[in-house]
């Protein structure tokens, strides 16, 4: 898909964002914190249609971690209430723009009021193709790494896998974003905070990062389109010297 807004450079195919300053949101505006969770849930909205429209492959939002079940139970609940009603409303937009929802983490921790129409919706949008939305509920990186590891561990005593076999490839063929989403090129954070979090530890070994003051609820298609402008000015090496990188890239380009 092109894009609908002007890039220079390369569009990232995979962009992760970490929601962050609901709360500090609703305590500027003098608002309860289920006030900027309400806000924060028009944000998703207005960044999911301009990631689209950019034309992202796959874009995942950290949603709920695993750590997030700690919170006071009034705030879990409104949360869950709160995706109930994102997965409900946006259902329509989802399907009518060729959107495929899947989901990473311990979702089986979810209440079935949240889980079954996340499922239904999962189903109803398995074939699209325009764009991968991937909510990452009750998501943890260490949690998510412990589960490969287990499954690596009895794949080698069933032996389906020698265990001299095992590499970064294979390993990561056991976590489950590596089944449902390209490889992460950009992570964004909102709200001045320089820390991830818990969030795709895994993945982002060699993603660009982007940090911006705005909090979650200010986040806007500008916000959006900076961290996306601004990843497109980069050079990614991957381990390599800028001349070798250029050249896998078909470019040319002096050693640095």
């Amino acid at each position: 898909m092109s894009s609908a807004y002007p890039i220079a450079g390369n569009l990232p195919r995979h962009v992760g964002i970490i929601m962050d300053g609901n709360g500090r949101w609703a305590r500027a505006q003098g608002l309860p914190r289920e006030d900027g969770h309400e806000r924060g849930a028009d944000s998703v909205r207005t960044v999911v249609r301009a990631a689209r429209k950019l034309g992202i492959d796959a874009l995942t939002l950290f949603a709920f971690s695993s750590q997030n079940w700690d919170r006071p139970p009034h705030e879990v609940y409104h949360l869950m209430a709160l995706l109930r009603r994102y997965l409900i409303e946006e259902r329509g937009e989802i399907l009518d723009n060729d959107i495929r929802l899947v989901t990473v983490g311990e979702t089986e921790r979810l209440p079935s009021s949240v889980r079954d129409p996340m499922l239904e919706l999962i189903e109803a949008s398995a074939d699209n193709s325009s764009m991968v939305l991937c909510l990452a509920l009750s998501y943890g990186g260490r949690e998510m790494i412990t589960d490969a590891a287990r499954q690596v561990c009895r794949a080698v005593l069933a032996g389906e896998v020698d265990i001299d076999a095992i590499d970064p490839d294979l390993f990561s063929s056991y976590i489950e974003s590596s089944r449902l989403l390209p490889p992460l090129d950009l992570l964004i954070r909102t709200s001045g905070e320089h820390r991830i979090s818990n969030f795709f530890l895994w993945e982002a070994a060699y993603a660009e990062f982007f940090f911006t003051e705005t909090l979650w609820p200010d986040f806007a298609r500008e916000h959006l389109l900076e961290a996306i402008e601004d990843y497109s000015r980069r050079e990614r090496r991957f381990g390599l010297t800028s001349r070798q990188a250029k050249a896998a890239a078909g470019e040319g380009g002096e050693d640095e």
